[in-house]
């Protein structure tokens, strides 16, 4: 990786998603990124080089016979740290299969010895087409990675599979094969997994609630990682902060610990392994308010709880031969005993099959983009998963469940 920053490509294909790139390029070079625009000729039917010229601060060519003194076909593959392609339609899918090279994007992807990331969009019926089927394979058989795409509103009143990723996605991917090159792998094809995110809430009357800090993203980067890595993914979120549905992703929304644990109950049903990432209280009121309770001037009544299912700790028990399932725990340790000896003691409890032991406090692991911790499994393996993305996590974990299945 290059020492002053990532040196990105970014293609633009000629789609009518080509207007969200503009968000992904602004979102690449505000964190670091050296990007260089590429688009195709009819990619500028939809956003103009001055857009991506002033967001990038780099020229904008298209042709192979811009600036031929410096080889730009040549030179901008070689020296590029990953080339992302969003959107890439259908045509550009099967020029870059081909090998062609009659522009400065599809020259700069033969030269590039670096992670290739291809976004698609484009209509149902092009995606689901057996050319581009075929297309996305070869691609992937060769190292690339093809994402798959989300679903909803297409061009017109067109709705489906197809749709580009939401720019925040892409780059979060980005950022995770420029940390791992290999995060992406297609080893959980076939495969049906459940992942819970996000904090739950308990409510005390109709405006408060208990809840906690969990934003959400761990698990919502478990779920992208597996659909990416193809799974069939079905994310049960509770409250979170605001993020978007991952691509390719079935999406059960709750708000409680028990309407949590009726949702992972119905959708673990035919999983082959289930995450449990979701912050669940550990307790809820005894009884709801009808009404706002008012002050009064008074002490306040005291708030009598019960205590929470412990939804890991049935899933494990109604686990089906062959199924895993792991856990996360949030540890602070104490003066007397570390997160880690904490986490190794809730393993043994939960009688889980991986468990995933974050130390939480000030700026760690809630409401940050990155996270660290230990993985440990039930044959007493544990491995230290050093800080980085919430995504580059989701891979170490993905890493294992493939491995013991």
């Amino acid at each position: 990786m290059n020492a002053a920053g990532p040196k990105v490509l970014l293609g633009v294909a000629g789609g009518i998603a080509a207007y969200k790139s503009a968000e992904l390029l602004r979102r690449l070079t505000e964190t670091g990124h050296s990007v260089r625009v590429l688009p195709t000729a009819s990619a500028l039917n939809f956003v103009g080089a001055a857009t991506f010229e002033a967001l990038s601060g780099q020229p904008v060519n298209v042709g192979v016979f811009s600036d031929v003194p410096s080889v730009q076909h040549v030179k901008l593959g070689q020296e590029a740290d990953l080339v992302v392609v969003a959107p890439a339609t259908a045509d550009l899918l099967a020029r870059a299969v081909q090998g062609r090279a009659d522009d400065l994007l599809t020259g700069s992807l033969l030269t590039a010895r670096c992670p290739v990331l291809f976004a698609p969009a484009m209509h149902t019926e092009m995606w689901e087409h057996p050319a581009t089927r075929d297309n996305v394979a070869l691609l992937r058989s060769r190292g690339v990675v093809v994402l798959e795409p989300a679903s909803g509103r297409l061009t017109g009143k067109d709705t489906g599979p197809g749709r580009l990723p939401d720019p925040a996605e892409i780059a979060e991917f980005a950022r995770l094969l420029l940390e791992r090159p290999d995060a992406l792998p297609r080893d959980l094809e076939g495969r049906r997994v459940v992942v819970s995110a996000g904090g739950t809430r308990e409510p005390l009357d109709p405006v408060r609630y208990l809840g906690n800090r969990s934003s959400g993203r761990q698990g919502y980067a478990l779920a992208r990682v597996a659909a990416q890595r193809g799974a069939r993914v079905t994310l049960v979120a509770g409250h979170t902060a605001d993020l978007a549905d991952p691509a390719a992703v079935d999406v059960v929304r709750v708000g409680s610990a028990l309407e949590m644990r009726d949702a992972m109950h119905t959708a673990v049903a035919d999983a082959d392994a289930v995450v449990m990432a979701a912050a669940v209280a550990d307790f809820r009121p005894v009884s709801l308010a009808a009404h706002k309770i008012k002050k009064s001037g008074n002490e306040p009544e005291p708030v009598r709880l019960t205590t929470n299912p412990d939804i890991l700790v049935e899933l494990v028990g109604a686990r089906k031969p062959g199924r895993l399932v792991v856990g996360f725990a949030a540890e602070t340790g104490d003066e007397h005993t570390d997160a880690l000896e904490f986490g190794r003691q809730k393993l043994a409890r939960k009688g889980c099959d991986l468990l995933v032991v974050n130390a939480v406090g000030e700026g760690r692991a809630f409401e940050v983009p990155d996270n660290a911790g230990w993985l440990l499994g039930a044959d007493g393996g544990e491995t230290e998963l050093a800080n980085g993305s919430k995504a580059l996590l989701a891979s170490r974990v993905w890493d294992a469940v493939a491995e013991r299945l």
